[in-house]
């Protein structure tokens, strides 16, 4: 028998539990990566005098928005599967429970689950890495600018990939996703403090 390990990566071999995925991936990096450039802006902007303050603000974040994006993938993925099992039976007068086409939906909610999970932790965390080295390495300004870069440089990965999978110039597609995060930079540096 695979290991879970295994039936996991072939899971994401599969074009149609890929695709879901990487959609739920990106969206949801792209939501926690935004959110980490607001938290960045508005951190430096309102003199949180250290950086481990905002790490704990971003790493505060990361739970809630990870959580909500395995919870509620898990749970819209949940009801579809079994929509999509019952209007199967239906269709054939059988029922499929424990057979392989349960098993793969079932595994392929976890690897949207998953991915859908994984994507705010890395737009959210990465950003925040230059606050870890504020006071060593980088002042709180500099930190911030370098997050804010990484978190621009982030949203850019995420367009230059979808505008190479949908055949796009991935150069258009990722100076777009980029310019999300400068306008949400830029977006708190003007509100009124």
């Amino acid at each position: 028998m695979a290991s879970p390990t295994s039936r996991f990566l072939r899971l994401l071999r599969d074009e149609s539990v890929l695709a879901i995925a990487r959609r739920y991936f990106v969206s949801n990096g792209f939501d926690g990566t935004l959110t980490s450039i607001g938290i960045i802006v508005g951190a430096v902007l309102s003199g949180i005098p250290d950086g481990f303050t905002v790490v704990k603000i971003g790493v505060g974040a990361a739970v809630g928005l990870g959580t909500s994006a395995v919870w509620s993938v898990w749970e819209i993925e949940r009801a579809e599967t079994r929509a999509d099992i019952r209007r199967l039976e239906r269709a054939m007068l059988v029922d499929l429970d424990d057979t392989q086409i349960e098993r793969k939906k079932r595994g392929a909610r976890t690897v949207h689950a998953t991915l859908s999970g994984l994507g705010p932790l890395i737009g959210i965390l990465v950003p925040l890495v230059p606050f870890a080295f504020e006071g060593s390495v980088f002042s709180m300004a500099e930190a911030g600018f370098v997050g804010v870069a990484l978190g621009t440089g982030i949203l850019a990965v995420f367009g230059a990939y979808m505008g190479s999978i949908s055949g796009q110039r991935w150069y258009v597609s990722a100076f777009r996703m980029a310019l999300a995060g400068l306008v949400v930079a830029g977006i708190n540096v003007v509100l009124p403090s």
